[in-house]
């Protein structure tokens, strides 16, 4: 019997996330663990007058040439990667892990070697290109959230599933204050941050290049950020676990970086010179995320959380900052995890997760589900 979560989720992806048009192409890649959604995506773009092109992956596979793979041998990847998405309008990537600590077994020199001469194909791909990444509920991804695999299913495609039009809507107001805000400076247990914002872009981001989605993003000014974060979610970073994250920063630099694997943690920001400075600051509001589920395309729309990114900048809120990096980590705000205040120029915004002013109190959880009770009665 046919999901009809599946078809709704695959028009979702070509028609809202990708506005797909007739006659555009669009690269389909993933796990063949995710068949039945590539399946359905693939009807859909031939419904719209699309054409689908198809590429499946194993992460086992994928693994055992990367151990002993050389320059010259990525080298040929790029090209090959550049080709593909020079021919297509758009790409829709499927996750779907059946071991997150796969890449673990990856030597980590290799790992920086693989995106040192892969990132200029990235940087195309994620800023001239039209593309929305998800992840496929498997078995793997129901344990790490410590869930059944059922219950997990069900979780996944109900909280991809938001009203993103309504989101798209309520999330002007903050992005409006955004805009207009000069200084930044969060405070939690352990935390005592500041930083600027100023001119930097900010985008609202509401289903068009992740599914889930619900987050409003920029950058901090490059060199303003001072004073110490702690983060108190898992931070994942290429098949290895960090956690109880701890940075200090001193005008933009982190100048000291612990965790529980804290020497591999300063590995990954000695990469380049632009992983020890911040490329992001966002705010996740997906009113059906509540908890950490150990997958950061999850947990950093997690309702009444902050993310704080080193390494990479967006293009499309650029802050200068270049780097191989671009690692997201999560920080609650809300009251069962410890509370927390956001503060715009000195003004409170949020406190212990919700917002507390008038214009912005319409994307808090209670709000925005709500409204989407009213909407689809």
């Amino acid at each position: 019997m046919k999901d009809e979560r599946l078809v709704r989720l695959a028009s979702t992806l070509v028609n809202h996330s990708l506005e797909l048009q007739k006659d555009q192409s669009v690269l389909i890649t993933g796990s063949v663990v995710a068949k039945p959604l590539m399946k359905e995506i693939i009807r859909e773009v031939y419904k719209v007058g699309g054409k689908p092109f198809l590429e499946l992956q194993d992460d086992g596979l994928t693994v055992e040439i990367a151990k002993s793979t050389n320059e010259a041998s990525i080298e040929i990847l790029k090209g090959w990667f550049e080709k593909k998405i020079e021919d297509v309008d758009a790409l829709i990537h499927i996750r779907a892990i059946n071991n997150d600590a796969e890449m673990s077994e990856v030597p980590s020199e290799v790992m920086q070697l693989h995106g040192k001469v892969m990132k200029p194909v990235h940087d195309v791909l994620t800023n001239q290109r039209n593309w929305v990444l998800l992840d496929y509920p498997t078995s793997a991804g129901a344990q790490k959230a410590k869930m059944g695999t059922e219950r997990y299913e069900d979780y996944v495609f109900e909280v991809c599933g938001i009203d993103y039009e309504l989101l798209a809507e309520r999330q002007k107001a903050l992005q409006n204050l955004m805009e207009r805000t000069e200084k930044v400076r969060i405070v939690a247990p352990n935390t005592d941050l500041t930083f600027s914002i100023k001119d930097i872009p900010v985008v609202a981001s509401h289903g068009k290049r992740n599914i889930p989605d619900g987050e409003i993003f920029t950058a901090p000014v490059k060199d303003s950020v001072n004073g110490t974060i702690t983060y108190n979610t898992p931070c994942p970073y290429r098949g290895v676990t960090y956690n109880n994250v701890s940075l200090t920063l001193k005008d933009g630099k982190i100048v000291d970086a612990v965790a529980d694997n804290t020497e591999k943690l300063n590995e990954i920001l000695d990469s380049d010179e632009g992983a020890r400075y911040i490329g992001e600051f966002a705010i996740g509001m997906n009113p059906l995320i509540n908890t950490p589920v150990g997958n950061i395309l999850f947990d950093e729309k997690i309702n009444g959380s902050i993310h704080f990114t080193p390494g990479l900048a967006y293009d499309s809120a650029d802050n200068g900052n270049r780097s191989m990096v671009h690692w997201d980590m999560v920080l609650i705000l809300r009251k069962e995890f410890g509370g927390g205040e956001l503060y715009f120029d000195d003004q409170l915004i949020q406190k212990d997760g919700l917002f507390v002013l008038d214009e912005l109190k319409p994307l808090n959880p209670d709000q925005l589900l709500k409204k989407e009770e009213k909407v689809h009665a």
